[in-house]
């Protein structure tokens, strides 16, 4: 019983030094470990958000969305924070995340384009919220695949990739 209160004791006073702290320990991890903070999607149907790394923790949220895009915030063990489009965190198994690049439209109603310009044709329109696979980000745009559309939004209209960041 004792390992347990050490153990309980160390993620309070790791959850309570603030994100910058997670975020160190997990950056500092030996092996090639992907960096803190990096971008995955939901490998499961269903997901379950915990308050704390590990099954004992409550859920908090249940995520019912293949693909969906989360940004994870830190790493414990097998488990990660992750942060959604919403701010909402909390912490999920590693084996439910996905490298798949996906993101979601963000802001109002966009305008797929055939090619990477303003003045390019217009392909379709996108809700906000709506999903996205990332096949290419290079620049200011991005190329998008959604169901039965292909075509470019700008980086700044989509939730799920960083400023700069390169898409292969």
């Amino acid at each position: 019983m004792r390992p347990l209160f050490f153990v309980c004791c160390f993620l309070v006073a790791l959850l309570a030094a603030g994100p910058s702290a997670p975020l160190a320990l997990a950056a500092a991890e030996p092996g090639g470990a992907p960096p803190v903070p990096r971008f995955v999607s939901f490998k499961a149907s269903e997901v379950n958000l915990r308050v704390g790394p590990g099954q004992r923790f409550p859920i908090e949220w249940v995520y019912r969305r293949v693909g969906y895009p989360v940004e994870v915030i830190a790493e414990f063990d097998l488990w990660r924070q992750i942060r959604d489009v919403d701010g909402t965190t909390g912490w999920v198994h590693q084996s439910l995340l996905s490298g798949r690049r996906t993101a979601l439209v963000h802001g109002g109603m966009r305008t797929l384009r055939a090619e990477p310009d303003d003045a390019a044709e217009g392909v379709a329109l996108a809700e906000p919220g709506v999903q996205v696979d990332l096949a290419l980000c290079q620049g200011d745009w991005c190329e998008v695949k959604s169901e039965a559309y292909v075509g470019w939004l700008k980086r700044a209209e989509l939730w799920g990739i960083y400023p700069g960041e390169v898409v292969p």
